[in-house]
């Protein structure tokens, strides 16, 4: 049983994995290879020199995977509510979870068979997000959503930030108390 599960391996994704494994919880994301950031050239992103999108995506899943969260290169086909929590189910096997975060970035069509509130996306080219409010909480216990499909910015370093709110509000409420992560120089 994972503490949280993340459906997507994106800036979003990696991010909230990143977050929420450098705190120490049991963290699983996925990632299905539909990432549009595999396609970007990136010069717009703060603290990092230009770099392929390739190269961004590497990076952000092997800081995530360097404290622990289990990274699998799956498609993920459903989502199940049950007695165990969450179920993620992929074409190989299926994942429990108490949270469960979307950061699918420009598709919504997982979200919606799962029966999450869909509304019309406010990004070009973004035809559906999920409705989520200020903290990434979606209409449903213990599931939340990040980044683009969330309805924030394209951009990476947005869909990124995006991803470590909601993780800090998902680690918050399993702590019981406000998680802060403040690294310092050694």
């Amino acid at each position: 049983m994972y503490d949280i599960a993340i459906i997507g391996a994106g800036p979003a994704g990696a991010s909230a994995a990143l977050f929420a494994a450098k705190a120490g919880k049991q963290v699983i994301f996925f990632d299905s290879g539909k990432s549009i950031t595999a396609k970007a050239w990136v010069e717009n992103h703060y603290g990092v020199k230009e770099t392929e999108g390739p190269e961004l995506l590497k990076t952000g899943q092997s800081q995530a995977t360097k404290f622990g969260a289990e990274l699998v290169k799956e498609n993920v086909i459903s989502v199940q509510e049950g007695d165990n929590g969450l179920t993620v189910e992929t074409e190989q096997q299926s994942y429990d979870a108490d949270h469960l975060i979307f950061a699918t970035g420009m598709s919504a069509k997982l979200a919606e068979s799962f029966g999450l509130t869909v509304i019309d996306g406010t990004e070009p080219r973004v035809a559906k997000i999920i409705e989520v409010n200020d903290e990434g909480r979606t209409d449903r216990p213990n599931v939340w959503a990040a980044g683009t499909v969330a309805g924030v910015s394209v951009h990476t370093i947005i869909t990124a930030g995006d991803g470590a709110k909601v993780a800090v509000n998902v680690i918050s409420e399993l702590n019981g108390e406000r998680y802060v992560d403040h690294d310092i120089l050694k």
